[in-house]
Protein backbone atom coordinates (compact mmCIF):
# COMPACT_ATOMS: atom_id res chain seq x y z
CA UNK A 1 0.00 0.00 0.00
CA UNK A 2 1.13 3.76 -0.37
CA UNK A 3 1.31 6.07 2.34
CA UNK A 4 0.19 8.91 0.18
CA UNK A 5 -3.93 9.63 0.80
CA UNK A 6 -5.51 9.05 -2.76
CA UNK A 7 -6.74 12.98 -2.25
CA UNK A 8 -2.84 14.02 -2.91
CA UNK A 9 -2.28 14.99 -6.60
CA UNK A 10 1.12 14.10 -8.20
CA UNK A 11 3.09 17.03 -9.18
CA UNK A 12 3.33 16.11 -12.50
CA UNK A 13 -0.45 15.90 -12.65
CA UNK A 14 -0.61 19.79 -11.87
CA UNK A 15 1.58 20.45 -14.54
CA UNK A 16 -0.14 18.67 -16.83
CA UNK A 17 -3.68 20.03 -15.93
CA UNK A 18 -1.64 23.78 -15.82
CA UNK A 19 -0.65 22.77 -19.47
CA UNK A 20 -3.90 21.94 -20.78
CA UNK A 21 -5.44 25.06 -19.18
CA UNK A 22 -2.62 27.33 -21.29
CA UNK A 23 -3.69 25.06 -24.47
CA UNK A 24 -7.35 26.14 -24.45
CA UNK A 25 -6.52 29.69 -23.64
CA UNK A 26 -3.73 30.00 -26.79
CA UNK A 27 -6.99 28.01 -28.71
CA UNK A 28 -9.32 30.53 -27.52
CA UNK A 29 -7.04 33.58 -28.44
CA UNK A 30 -6.35 32.31 -31.89
CA UNK A 31 -10.47 31.70 -33.04
CA UNK A 32 -11.09 35.10 -31.29
CA UNK A 33 -8.29 36.27 -34.01
CA UNK A 34 -9.17 34.28 -36.27
CA UNK A 35 -12.79 35.88 -36.53
CA UNK A 36 -11.25 39.35 -35.94
CA UNK A 37 -9.62 39.17 -39.06
CA UNK A 38 -12.15 37.41 -41.28
CA UNK A 39 -14.56 39.94 -39.86
CA UNK A 40 -12.38 42.82 -40.72
CA UNK A 41 -11.63 41.34 -44.13
CA UNK A 42 -15.76 40.98 -45.22
CA UNK A 43 -16.13 44.84 -43.78
CA UNK A 44 -13.60 46.00 -46.21
CA UNK A 45 -14.88 43.75 -49.29
CA UNK A 46 -17.94 45.35 -48.30
CA UNK A 47 -17.44 48.56 -48.10
CA UNK A 48 -15.41 48.29 -51.52
CA UNK A 49 -18.76 47.41 -53.13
Amino acid sequence: MSSTPITEMAPGAVRVRHQAREAAALMAFSAATSVGVALSLLLVASLGR
